[in-house]
């Protein structure tokens, strides 16, 4: 029976999200958690503010085109494996598991964990798999994917459709947390406007917003995620009818429930997210993601609940202010994912 449960996934909040919903329903089961990760990276923030054990390795990027970062990542990778490896010697091999939601930092610790002869499970969270994924794949015992289409990329073996871990707040029209990013919900005087470029900001969706502030103001309040790089710039609009914010973490579901508009790209957690509240959004797909996954996961939503999807190349001949978007849509609300994994994780 497993009793640890060692997680790796990072780079993005959409790696580490669903690492940390799963975490939640397997703690409540007496299953011991750790979590190892990068140093810098998204995922050491939000794991070490759940206040789990975190352990920083070194990481590097595989990437396909020439960059002089190609002489020295090898070298970060190597390392990386040599300290998994030191933090997984000591662990019992019948009774740990080591569970990663993708990224590159993953990469090194799925190697380490199959060459000492422990369980791997992998949890893919969008339409199209990337390059972190595709080798992790071929060393996992069992793969969760979130969308059927990702099936093709994997051994078909291996493969369990459990759909998207979302949290549990999005089964419950209620609302977590009043008070979302210093910004009181229960007191707006105004319809809610919501963009989001991601954890880490987007500059094309800031610049969007900064095009229209005045009129975007006059007509809505604006919460907007901007990213920490981008916070110092952004924070000089704040006022009665803005508000910027570097990263909303924690009740992000209740802006999600709250607001009247969302924009936002289109990382597999969010239209996941959006899409089990029913709630019909804009989403502009990411242009550089690998395998254009993002626009595949917003064509989902588009199709499932009427979400619009805009083109990076479009964007700019878009008013936000005058978005419209139908009703949100009475959905079939699916909790199964949490419980298809941890089933799977505790019956190994």
């Amino acid at each position: 029976m497993i009793k640890h449960v060692v997680f790796c996934g990072g780079g993005s909040g959409g790696h580490v999200m669903p690492a940390l919903t799963i975490i939640e329903k397997l703690q409540r089961s007496g299953i011991a958690i750790s979590y190892i990760g990068s140093r810098t990276g998204i995922e050491a923030k939000l794991v070490r503010g759940s206040h789990l054990p975190y352990y920083a390795i070194a990481t590097g990027k595989l990437r396909r085109y020439f960059s002089f970062q190609n002489f020295i990542d090898p070298f970060k990778i190597i390392w990386g494996m040599l300290q998994a490896f030191a933090l997984l010697v000591p662990l019992k091999r019948k009774t740990t598991l080591v569970f990663s939601t993708g990224g590159f930092v993953s990469v090194p610790v799925v190697v380490a964990a199959r060459v000492l002869g422990f369980k791997v499970f992998i949890h893919e969270q969008t339409s199209r798999v990337g390059l972190a994924n595709k080798i992790a794949g071929k060393l996992a015992h069992k793969i969760f994917i979130s969308f059927e289409s990702s099936r093709q990329f994997f051994p078909s073996h291996k493969v369990v459709f459990s759909g998207y871990p979302v949290r549990e707040e999005c089964f419950s029209s209620k609302l977590m947390h009043h008070k979302v990013a210093g910004v009181d919900l229960d007191q707006l005087k105004k319809p809610l406007f919501f963009i989001t470029g991601g954890g880490n900001g987007s500059l094309l969706l800031n610049e969007a917003v900064k095009r229209e502030m005045n009129d975007l103001k006059a007509k809505y309040f604006v919460i907007h995620q901007v990213g920490g790089q981008f916070l110092k710039e952004y924070s000089v609009y704040n006022d009665e009818n803005y508000h910027a914010a570097d990263f909303v973490g924690a009740g992000m579901i209740d802006l999600y429930k709250k607001a009247d508009i969302v924009v936002s790209r289109a990382g597999a957690g969010t239209v996941c997210e959006l899409m089990a509240l029913g709630k019909p959004s804009v989403f502009v797909p990411l242009k550089i993601a690998q395998h254009n996954e993002q626009f595949h996961n917003a064509k989902e939503a588009e199709t499932k609940i009427g979400s619009m999807v805009i083109l990076e190349d479009d964007l700019k001949s878009v008013s936000l202010t005058m978005l419209r978007l139908p009703s949100a849509k009475e959905v079939k609300q699916d909790s199964k994912a949490i419980d298809i994994i941890v089933k799977e994780i505790r019956h190994v």
